[in-house]
């Protein structure tokens, strides 16, 4: 099942971040058919334990290894950071995470990097450690930001309260004079025009999705498994509200996607809850 190039890509994200992922998937593989899951009845995943992530993640696999994709993105830095070694052991099908892709990007745009994150991801240590592998004389800086996540998924961005934030987690990393950004999570391309309103012009924005997309590309071209058909509408799943998952994607994705409620401790029960409609690739 694996090496048909028909099949979907499977892409997973504790919310709408890993939409950020599927805009530049779209953007550099237009044939490609993608299975996206969102588990928004579980987010957010960067306070969670590295145990209660693979575990989680697991649940995934298992469920989008059932559903048949060629390959599965983890559109998650979180789950990235703590689990993507482990679960590649342990399933038979190539799974792709987002820290290696951004600190390759990282690296090649400057020197003293800072990081923002979920709590998770930071105390993991998985940017700072896969920068100074590709270059030791990088100086990282990463800091925590457990209010970002909810204040995306609730829709607030363009508050005074999300830039008041926004501007507390970002003045260490100004202090240290960084000249590149990391987006540790994909939650945060949605926060652009805020940290462009606060961050110099000189600092450079490295965003992991843009880079995923590539290694996915390239990976697929590896293996002789790129589509070259038309591909499918994306099919939407969520583990939460199907109707606010799609009230809150629609700004990014330009229509209102068809949305699945999945439960997936039980595979075989679940319902569309919204009419399709087209979506636009």
């Amino acid at each position: 099942m694996v090496g048909n190039p028909n099949l979907r890509i499977g892409l997973f994200d504790s919310g709408v971040g890993g939409l950020t992922v599927l805009r530049q998937i779209y953007h550099r593989m237009p044939n490609e058919s993608v299975l996206y899951f969102a588990d928004t009845a579980r987010l957010p995943y960067g306070t969670r334990s590295s145990e209660e992530i693979l575990g989680l993640v697991r649940e995934i696999l298992d469920w989008m290894s059932r559903q048949g994709v060629k390959m599965i993105i983890m559109a998650c830095n979180t789950s990235s950071a703590l689990a993507l070694e482990t679960v590649r052991q342990e399933y038979d099908i190539p799974i792709l995470g987002l820290i290696l892709p951004g600190a390759r990007a990282a690296v090649q745009q400057g020197k003293r990097i800072g990081v923002i994150a979920t709590p998770a991801t930071a105390s993991s240590n998985a940017y700072r450690q896969a920068i100074q592998e590709i270059d030791p004389t990088a100086k990282v800086w990463q800091v925590g930001c457990p209010e970002f996540v909810m204040l995306i998924e609730s829709n607030q961005i363009y508050t005074p309260y999300t830039k008041q934030v926004a501007q507390s987690y970002l003045q260490p990393l100004l202090d240290r004079k960084i000249d590149s950004l990391i987006y540790g999570c994909t939650h945060y391309r949605h926060l652009e025009a805020v940290f462009h309103s606060i961050l110099p012009t000189s600092v450079n924005i490295v965003d992991p999705a843009e880079y995923i997309a590539i290694a996915a590309e390239q990976e697929l071209e590896l293996m002789g498994l790129k589509n070259n058909g038309r591909a499918l509408p994306t099919r939407f799943c969520v583990s939460g509200s199907p109707r606010k998952f799609a009230r809150l994607s629609q700004q990014w994705l330009g229509c209102v996607p068809p949305v699945e409620k999945i439960y997936l401790r039980e595979p075989s029960n679940f319902s569309i809850t919204l009419n399709p409609q087209p979506l636009d690739n």
